[in-house]
């Protein structure tokens, strides 16, 4: 190859090194992060050398961290994302500021520069976004308690970056403001930000949908999948004219579009390209380690990789324990937030830059950082296989897993309110039940009420083999998130064909993916439950038992016909819309005439009773 371009070369280079270490790590046992970290070391400058501008592959691989986070922010729609705020600032807060401390006062003790001290620490306090997320994607975390809060302390580490950098100027100088700067310059700097995240904001309230609206119905897949990619590209450039965070832009990008009929369009356009990109960037981590820093300060680097993570991890662990994060997850959500993240990549060139250290400070502290991002994959391994076993046996109630195959008719994916109640009625008919969940406080919960519930992910194929998906009959699936319950729908229609599916749905939206998903026994969890109160309203107003239930009865009718009659049109808001209210109107139209109905049977019952 030695006529061909360079990046034909590169590209062969990075996905030889890719297909043949991430396969072999993970049949290790390592998982995929360390097979992409072992293939950069592998090509890098102190491997292979097949590689050596590491620092521009570095620079664009970043972009899969951004994808990743348009991906997250598809996931929280705006309700969810204010419902956070509280754990984002507060318990993200905590994290930054408490790391930081420490170590700058460690630091400071051991007479290093109390500048240093500062931007060394506020450095090492982030954490790596990419490995927790891709960890917690791989380990289906996402959907659990401690798994919301690692993403919300590590959004507001991305918050906390603009701010750090920000810092570095005035460390530089000791003086508040650059030379030459004026209150002017910082208002108009602070007034382009605004402008940028409000034009951000408001575009993808009012222009956006309508913008994807009308590729879609070009009906080209392939520009759609363009404008998926342009939509982040042009936002995070936005960003990053305005001196803030690309990844940051992106993930309010995709909140904004988490409530938009194209969001799963848009995830399964832009989810291959944040794969490879983010493989890419864990390649480019492991190519940027610098051996000879290594090999230069072997002690010093080893004891400031220990140093931080021992006293992240003191401080992170303490903060789990008042975040109220179970016993059990506790060991994974301290390391996940333990290592160094790539924003301190930023942070500390950035600093070498700006001369609050000088490039051999810079060069051992990025070291450090890469070493940690390392290392942390594999603690993991050793937290999965020593530790967690050990966690596990002092617990008072053990987890018990499926370790021989289950062939019950009935396999139930949940034991939240509503997997209860059909497992209470399906064992009160002398049924068979297999009964799955994913939260191991409430397995430990309903074993202490006599239920024998297995602990796993109804998402693992292997696991639903196991539970015996292959010869039941029906499966129960009362998941609460939505994404992981159509994850469960396309797996068991995959694999086990002849198995019935009944549905619990959370919302409207919900049940209309699900019969996207060829769903047909799927039941609103709320609408039996707002009936039967409907029902005791109209009692309670006057009406009979019996014309209560009536009502309540049509209403139930026409309701779930109305459905039937929305759902072809449920990508069209425009149609669907004018269904609802047409079927809106028919059944006001219907209920006057019963209640007409109704006064003329009463006056004529009336001299009847007289008589």
């Amino acid at each position: 190859m030695e006529n061909a371009p360079a990046w034909l070369v590169n590209s062969f280079i990075y996905l030889s090194a890719a297909v043949i270490a991430v396969p072999l790590s993970k049949a290790l046992g390592l998982g995929a992060i360390i097979g992409y970290l072992a293939a950069g070391m592998a090509i890098g400058p102190w491997g292979l050398a097949l590689v050596a501008n590491v620092e521009d592959i570095l620079h664009f691989a970043e972009f899969g961290v951004v994808l990743m986070l348009f991906l997250v922010g598809l996931e929280l729609d705006p309700r969810r994302l204010w419902n956070m705020r509280r754990p984002i600032f507060a318990w993200g807060g905590a994290q930054v500021l408490g790391c930081a401390a420490v170590l700058a006062a460690l630091a400071m003790l051991g007479g290093v520069p109390w500048r240093i001290a500062l931007v060394a620490a506020l450095g090492l306090a982030l954490s790596s976004t990419a490995i927790a997320l891709q960890v917690m994607g791989e380990r289906n975390l996402m959907p659990t308690s401690s798994g919301r809060s690692v993403f919300a302390i590590l959004l507001f580490q991305d918050v906390a970056a603009i701010p750090i950098l920000a810092l570095l100027p005035l460390l530089a100088t000791g003086v508040v403001g650059d030379v030459g700067a004026t209150p002017v310059n910082h208002w108009l700097e602070a007034a382009r930000i605004v402008a940028v995240i409000a034009a951000i904001v408001l575009g993808g309230r009012l222009l956006l949908r309508p913008l994807l609206r009308w590729i879609a119905r070009s009906r080209t897949p392939e520009i759609f999948t363009a404008a998926s990619l342009l939509l982040v590209v042009g936002i995070a450039g936005l960003m990053h004219q305005v001196g803030l965070s690309m990844a940051l832009g992106a993930f309010l990008a995709g909140v904004l579009l988490a409530e938009s009929e194209y969001r799963r369009a848009l995830e399964t356009d832009i989810e291959p390209f944040k794969g490879l990109l983010l493989g890419l960037f864990f390649i480019a981590v492991g190519m940027s380690i610098d051996f000879a820093v290594l090999i230069a300060s072997p002690l010093q680097m080893a004891a400031i990789v220990a140093g931080f993570l021992l006293l992240k991890a003191a401080v992170i662990y303490t903060l789990a324990w008042q975040m109220g994060v179970s016993f059990q997850d506790r060991p994974v959500f301290t390391l996940l937030l333990a290592q160094g993240g790539e924003f301190a990549f930023v942070v500390f060139q950035a600093a070498v830059g700006a001369r609050v250290f000088p490039p051999a400070t810079g060069s051992l502290l990025i070291g450090a950082v890469a070493v940690s991002m390392l290392v942390s994959p594999l603690l993991l391994v050793v937290v999965d296989k020593w530790l967690l076993p050990r966690y596990a046996s002092r617990r008072k109630v053990a987890l018990e897993e499926i370790s021989e195959a289950q062939d019950a008719p009935i396999l139930i994916a949940g034991f939240g309110r509503y997997g209860q109640i059909v497992t209470r009625v399906m064992l009160a008919e002398g049924i068979a039940c297999t009964i799955l969940d994913h939260d191991a406080e409430m397995v430990e919960a309903a074993r202490s009420f006599g239920y024998r519930v297995f602990y796993g992910d109804a998402g693992r194929l292997d696991l639903l083999r196991t539970a015996g998906a292959a010869s039941a009959r029906v499966l129960v699936l009362a998941v609460d998130d939505v994404d992981q319950s159509l994850k469960i729908v396309d797996l068991v229609r995959e694999h086990f064909p002849n198995l019935e599916i009944v549905a619990r749905a959370r919302d409207v939206t919900h049940w209309h993916r699900l019969r996207d998903h060829q769903v047909t026994r799927v039941q609103r969890e709320l609408f039996e439950s707002s009936l039967c109160s409907a029902r005791s309203v109209l009692e309670l107003l006057g009406l009979t038992a019996a014309d209560a239930l009536l009502t309540t009865t049509r209403f139930r009718a026409h309701n779930l016909e109305l459905f039937e009659r929305m759902h072809p049109h449920h990508d069209d808001r425009a149609r669907m819309i004018a269904v609802v209210k047409e079927g809106r109107q028919q059944l006001e139209d219907q209920m006057a005439q019963e209640r007409l109905e109704r006064a003329a049977r009463r006056q004529h019952d009336e001299p009847a009773a007289g008589h």
